[in-house]
């Protein structure tokens, strides 16, 4: 039998390089949604969340992730999306639509920027039509769909397991 002992709050796994990866959300309804992606942020080695909308962050939730994440505000999501393009970033839609693909097997690039939609009505036509991408997270039951934090975790696990420190992808 193994012997493992408890090890609590163990030390971060160091990067080799920043993470490119940038979190761009529509307005969210729920501020435990958005404190929750800030917390994964924080975890993920993220450096950046742009947040469309109003919004706050429960510091209860989210934690230390506030001291390491920077949480950008912006009024509307498709001005953002066209700078982002503009800086070099893949824009990768996280929503259900036709011609989207699997997460599963899907490859990231590094330099990414995922966008998640609002908890109701996803990613608006405007929005989804500035995107390079768009995956989806297969879903074997009811409901039809996760919550936008819980998806938003799923995704940056996949990124971040292609783009662990140490691989090249």
């Amino acid at each position: 039998m193994a012997n493992f002992e408890h090890l609590r709050h163990k030390s971060p796994t160091p990067l080799d390089q920043p993470s490119e990866l940038v979190l761009v959300l529509a307005p969210l309804r729920s501020a435990i949604n958005l404190s929750r992606i800030v917390r994964l942020a924080g975890c993920a080695g993220l450096q950046r969340i742009i947040q469309c909308g109003p919004g706050k962050v429960d510091p209860s939730v989210a934690r230390d992730a506030l001291e390491q994440v920077t949480l950008e505000r912006r009024s509307s999501l498709p001005p953002v999306l066209k700078r982002l393009s503009g800086e070099g970033y893949h824009l990768v839609g996280l929503e259900q639509t036709t011609g989207s693909q699997s997460l599963y097997d899907y490859p990231f690039r590094q330099r990414t920027a995922l966008v998640i939609g609002n908890e109701r009505t996803g990613l608006e036509s405007d929005s989804l039509q500035l995107l390079d991408a768009v995956v989806e997270i297969p879903v074997y039951g009811r409901p039809l769909s996760y919550n936008v934090a819980t998806a938003t975790a799923m995704a940056v696990y996949e990124y971040s397991r292609q783009w662990a420190p140490g691989r090249s992808g």
